[in-house]
């Protein structure tokens, strides 16, 4: 069997739950050593998408919020989702500006397709740097209520090292621009 076949055999597939972001479905699966098992798996319906403004000081946005799930405050870059029919780029500037009320002139992706937690559930990511702000209003959602830090980008990634930022989708971005600044410094 090569690498890219799948060992499972999935014998039968229902729903458990589902609601306007998430289905959640429960399998009954033989297991690649041939025994029977269940197989729970989380579908999310939007497509996450972070991104990571940059101003011309080297400054950054972090977005600050309670998280239900986690019963915590976490500090995390600009965030949210992409349902389907919405393009991803369409989603990061519209999360970046009822987030943080910034426009962004330029958009490049910094990290896509990520799998965030592929055990459990199928959720992909895509991150974007956002650079040529512009400060509007921000307009957040009715679920949000969220706080808004301007520091130098170096800060932010700094916050990752101790810990202090732990939202997956934050962490790959901050780590991934200071490895692009790490290499450009070794050419």
């Amino acid at each position: 069997m090569s690498s890219k076949e799948n060992p499972w055999i999935t014998h039968r597939t229902r729903d458990i739950y589902e609601n306007p972001w998430i289905r959640v479905t429960e399998s009954e699966v033989t297991n690649p050593s041939g025994g029977p098992g269940i197989y729970g798996v989380v579908h999310f319906k939007n497509r996450a998408i972070g991104v990571v403004p940059i101003d011309e000081e080297g400054f950054t946005w972090l977005v600050g919020q309670y998280r239900y799930t986690l019963n915590q405050y976490e500090w995390e870059i600009p965030e949210g989702g992409c349902p389907e029919g919405e393009s991803p780029l369409a989603a990061a500037q519209r999360e970046l500006r009822e987030e943080t009320g910034l426009l962004a002139g330029h958009y490049r992706v910094l990290l896509d397709d990520l799998a965030l937690s592929n055990s459990v559930s199928d959720e992909r990511a895509t991150i974007f740097v956002a650079t040529g702000l512009t400060q509007v209003e921000a307009a957040p959602e009715e679920t949000e209520a969220l706080r808004v830090r301007r520091l130098p980008l170096s800060e932010a990634i700094e916050m990752v090292k101790r810990g202090e930022i732990t939202d997956s989708i934050s962490v790959m971005a901050l780590l991934r621009l200071a490895l692009e600044n790490q290499v450009r410094h070794f050419r």
